[in-house]
């Protein structure tokens, strides 16, 4: 089989096909980045650690970004949560959305938990979105309330710890990695890894309550969405 040469690969010395496997294994899995240079070795390809954290930076985001346009619509309500993390040994807050599917929206990293943070994260949200939701779902934090009253004044606003799970359950994932890779450096890191992250881990998300049969059509269907957006497919 001849290797792929996609121009977003030119003047890599190894074929899109083994970087895109790279970077998949990498933001798919909770792996280190030297996890996944013995798997690369496993398969007889000798890839430096520091290789792989290269091309996840160079092609992780644009990557995110085609399968973002590939997605469905989120849904109309979205549930709002945010939890601590530490990084250089401050506090920081990782605010985080999900519609009612449990589709993460989209993340942000920031070192207060206040209005002005909740304002930045609805206005985040509703330009990538493009549309506001029916129903926003968060717990009892008064700033989402401040904030919906400036930048989504129209939207039903319910406050409820028991109706927020699909947010607080969204980031057991992130902790799993967060453990692996030892905690994030920087606050910058860790919204670069997990704008990738999040995305990749919706595509290949398993819906609840579906047969083996659905699980595998759905995977299939996860898979042919990363060829197009890594650049493997035909015609891309």
């Amino acid at each position: 089989m001849k290797p792929t040469r996609h121009r977003r690969y030119a003047r890599h010395r190894f074929p899109a096909e083994v970087i895109s496997h790279a970077v998949w294994l990498y933001f798919r899995f909770p792996l280190s980045l030297r996890m996944v240079e013995e798997m690369l070795a496993a398969r007889g390809i000798e890839v430096s650690h520091e290789t792989v954290r290269q091309w996840a930076l160079k092609f992780g985001q644009a990557i995110a970004n085609q399968i973002r346009r590939r997605l469905p619509a989120p849904g109309d309500k979205w549930h709002f949560d945010e939890v601590v993390i530490s990084i250089a040994g401050r506090k920081h807050w990782l605010w985080r959305a999900v519609d009612q599917h449990g589709v993460v929206l989209d993340i942000l990293v920031q070192s207060r938990r206040n209005a002005k943070a909740a304002k930045r994260l609805l206005r985040k949200l509703l330009k990538k979105q493009g549309a506001a939701p029916r129903v926003m779902i968060t717990d009892k934090l008064a700033s989402y309330a401040a904030a919906k009253k400036v930048v989504m004044p129209g939207v039903e606003h319910r406050q409820h710890k028991g109706l927020n799970n699909h947010a607080e359950n969204s980031h057991q994932p992130t902790r799993r990695r967060e453990r692996i890779m030892k905690r994030f450096k920087s606050a910058g890191q860790a919204q670069r890894f997990l704008s990738v992250h999040d995305p990749v881990a919706n595509l290949f998300r398993r819906p609840a309550n579906t047969n083996a049969a659905a699980h595998r059509q759905s995977r299939a269907q996860a898979i042919k969405i990363w060829a197009e957006a890594t650049g493997l497919a035909a015609g891309f």
